[in-house]
């Protein structure tokens, strides 16, 4: 029940117009308690909890972040290029964003931000 209970949440913080799927990433992925991965998110992104649930706020900071937005815009993160510096931002293993680093030859990515 642990993965319905955490999207439930999250999704009530609207997903990628706010900050819930980076909030659920540090839920599923490293086991944290909602309130934990709300200040582990606000932590790494440099703005207070509530600014996680505020789509203008958030909209801003993921373009200028560069991790990916709901409406694509030109010179956007999309896709997979997003995941990377999701996963770098965060500090995190992302699944995908290895198997692509294997698969490719590289051990690490750094992304310009």
């Amino acid at each position: 029940m642990g993965m319905h209970a955490a999207h439930a949440i999250v999704s009530g913080m609207g997903g990628m117009r706010t900050a819930g799927d980076l909030v659920a990433r540090m839920q599923l992925n490293r086991g944290m308690r909602i309130d934990a991965a709300k200040s582990y998110v606000a932590d790494k992104l440099g703005v207070s909890v509530p600014d996680l649930a505020d789509s203008v706020t958030m909209a801003e900071l993921r373009e200028d972040l560069n991790i990916g937005v709901v409406c694509e815009a030109p010179g956007v993160a999309k896709g997979i290029d997003a995941k990377f510096r999701i996963a770098k931002l965060l500090d995190l293993d992302i699944n995908c964003v290895n198997l692509f680093k294997d698969k490719i030859g590289i051990k690490s990515y750094d992304p310009v931000f």
